[in-house]
């Protein structure tokens, strides 16, 4: 009888992607929080770094539930760490690490707040101000989407 090689069931580049957002996010927004306090800064154009905070999701949606917004982003986060500890090497990996650690991160952010919102300080004219997990969730969805197009397949059978 030959020998099955032994795969791990967990795609560990998920993982570290996904905690090197975290980290990441978690860094720029105590330093957001910090220095950005009293005053805005001017990076160029019309690119800012400005302390804001958002007690919804996405684009102020669901401002007035906070407690119903947190458990909607842990059970997505839930999902996505069931579906994307199973993602194929290279992208998918990559893709979902980032979408896991962006999520998790805003959703640590919103817990350990208080008043439990979440931290934005990226400000891009007229467009919602944002944080890096939110940059991250969108790449995620972004690499998902290429790999996808390319016909990759993204998760193990």
């Amino acid at each position: 009888m030959p020998r099955k090689r032994l795969e791990p069931r967990v795609n560990y580049t998920v993982v570290v992607v996904a905690l090197g957002v975290i980290v990441i996010d978690a860094v720029t927004k105590a330093w957001a929080r910090h220095t950005l306090v009293t005053h805005a800064v001017r990076l160029f154009g019309g690119v800012w770094l400005r302390l804001q905070f958002n007690s919804g999701i996405s684009f102020s949606i669901n401002q007035s539930g906070p407690l119903v917004t947190s458990i909607i982003t842990a059970a997505i986060a839930l999902v996505v760490v069931v579906v994307g500890v199973r993602a194929n090497a290279g992208a998918p990996a990559v893709g979902f690490g980032f979408l896991l650690g962006g999520g998790v991160a805003n959703l640590v952010d919103r817990l350990v707040s208080t008043p439990h919102r979440v931290t934005d300080f990226i400000s891009v004219g007229a467009f919602p101000v944002f944080n890096l997990a939110d940059v991250s969730i969108t790449a995620g969805f972004i690499v998902l989407f290429v790999a996808a197009m390319r016909g990759d397949r993204l998760l193990k059978r």
